[in-house]
This record gives C-alpha cells, structure tokens and sequence, in this order.
C-alpha cells in the first residue's frame, strides 16, 4: 500500500502563502504533470505559486507546459524576493527528485527557503525539510493525486489530464505494473473520468516524431552489443549524434522497448556522449534486477528498473565502467 500524505506535509503547506514548485533537470512528463497539478490544487487552497525548472524542455509531450516555468535563476529570486516585499510567506516544494542539487542552476535561488519535498524515488541524498518521499509509488503524480485526495478535492479536467500523463509515462502506459497494482488502476479510472483521455494521451507521448528522431534510434540500434550471456545491452549516442539530432524529442521509450524485446536481456544501458568530457547514461532492467545501485556506484540514482547518472568520461570508459558495476549483479 503506498503511503499517504503525511500530516506534517499538509501543516507545511497551510503555513506558507507563497510557493514556489519546483522538478529535477530535463523533466519529463511525471516531473512536469506533478509540478502544474500541484500548483493547481495550491492555487485552489488560496496559495499563489510558481512553477520553476531549469530545462530544458526536452520531450515533444511536455512542450505545452513550457510557458508556464520560470527557467532563469535570477528571474526566480526575483520573484522570491517580490513575495517578501509584499509579506508573503514562501517555501519551495521539490517534486520528483530528493536531491536539491538535481534541480540545476537554479539551486541556489531558493535554497534559503523552508523546503519540502513529494518524491518516488528512493535514492535521493536530501534530509532538510518535510519528507514525502515513497519508493512503492510507480510516479509522482501518484503522491501528488493523493494530497488532492488529503484535502477533500477533485482534479478538475486539466489536473487530471497532467496527472494521467505523468502517470502513464512512468509506468510506461501500464505495461510495467504488476497484479499487485490495483489501486493505481482505480486512480486512473478516476483520471479518466475527472476528462483524461488515454487515446489523446498516447498520441502526446509517441506522437510528433521527427524522422530525424527515427534515424537516430536506428544508428543506436546497429551499434548495441550484448553482454554477461545476452543478459545485458549496452549501446551508444555518439558526440557527432548528438550535436547533429540534439536534444528535442528524444524517445528513449520506444528504444528501450525495441531492446527489451530481445530475448533474454534483462537491462539495458544507453550512453549518451554530450561533450568531450562528460556522458548521460540512462539504465532500464526488468523485475529484481536493481539497476538503481548501479547509477548509484557511478554518481546517479532512480528506480530499481530505471535509473541514470551523468560522469566525465566517454563512450569507451563509461561502458567498461558499466560493465564491472553490471558484473556485481549479473554474476
């Protein structure tokens, strides 16, 4: 059973007026869908609220949200420092990361403020604040859905439609539940019936893809390799990819399900080298295998079946680096 709100996080919010929400890095839809339908259930509690990411908005199915964010870290104290002048009481809410640094450049904008944070990921570093974190969740908007639920209110049409979004990018439009997922099926009903259309929904996650897009799943694809007896795949994005594509309207979705298809892998890790120094490494596994211990030996976290880091380093150390880590699990 996932964990409810806990009382401390609605004593946090009845104390504040003014507050600031706030995702990880390159967000996607559950980090985006959190953060608008919670600013939403605030503003319907009498609060005002402001929307902040660092960016960038990568993904084809969060580029509606795009407007609403302040992205600028000065533009964000700013606007800290106007809800002071007018007396009003701020804090900043972290949604979908425990880690404050995994914000971005906009860290340091509200680091002075009293912080919560509604998270489903189980291996953030942050212990400043009211908690809200439950690795059981299968995404954020689960845990934000609940709060809507703690005060007595129903997502109107465009909190739903957010929250299913989020909800169906995370759990991979359903196909990575379980039986044991009842009550996230319940929720989704609810979705669905506060105006969520799924039919509209899958359109906004796999539609609008540039050929370009299809080009570079397709050089990615022809480079994969497999590993420990066909039980891991590891392939690549080369730096001349990446500068050429860049980085809008990735679907790593589509190429994760395009490698779990083969028979007998069990994870697969995709790096990305986005400069000479540094590559983006993203890690997907099925059922016990726990990739998340594996982004957190190389500097990153997640989920047991999804997870990620980002290391100085290229395409040749990361995946030798990979593969020691890989070993400890697949041996």
């Amino acid at each position: 059973m996932i964990v409810r709100c806990p009382p401390p996080l609605v004593d946090f919010i009845h104390n504040y007026e003014f507050f600031f929400i706030v995702g990880h890095k390159e967000p996607d839809a559950d980090c985006v869908g959190s953060q608008f339908a919670l600013a939403s259930l605030l503003r319907r509690l009498g609060k005002k609220t402001q929307l902040c990411s660092a960016g960038p908005f990568k993904r084809f199915e969060i580029l509606p949200f795009k407007d609403l964010f302040l992205t600028d870290a000065e533009k964000i104290r700013a606007e800290i420092k106007k809800a002071e002048e007018n007396g009003q009481k701020s804090a900043v809410i972290i949604v979908d990361c425990s880690s404050p640094e995994r914000t971005g450049d906009i860290e340091k904008a509200f680091e002075s403020l009293p912080l919560a944070v509604i998270d489903h990921h189980a291996t953030g570093k942050n212990n400043r604040g009211v908690l809200y974190v439950d690795a059981s969740a299968p995404a954020c908007v689960v845990l934000i859905f609940f709060l809507f639920e703690e005060f007595g209110i129903e997502p109107d049409q465009e909190e739903a439609k957010a929250l299913f979004l989020g909800l169906c990018t995370d759990t991979g439009f359903f196909r990575h539940l379980d039986s044991a997922a009842e009550e996230i099926f319940t929720l989704a009903s609810s979705l669905v019936r506060a105006g969520a259309s799924p039919k509209k929904t899958f359109g906004s996650i796999n539609g609008g893809k540039s050929l370009d897009s299809r080009k570079l799943l397709g050089a990615i694809l022809s480079r994969a390799q497999l590993y420990f007896s066909g039980r891991l795949i590891i392939s690549s994005e080369e730096l001349a990819e990446t500068e050429r594509y860049g980085l809008e309207g990735r679907d790593s979705d589509t190429l994760y399900q395009l490698f779990f298809a083969i028979k007998g892998v069990e994870a697969i890790a995709i790096i990305r080298q986005e400069s000479q120094e540094n590559c983006a490494v993203g890690l997907r596994s099925l059922d016990k295998l726990d990739v998340a211990s594996v982004a957190a030996a190389l500097g990153g976290g997640g989920h047991k079946n999804a997870a990620g880091f980002i290391r100085k380093g290229t395409i040749a150390t990361l995946t030798q680096d990979l593969i020691t880590e890989f070993e400890k699990i697949l041996k």
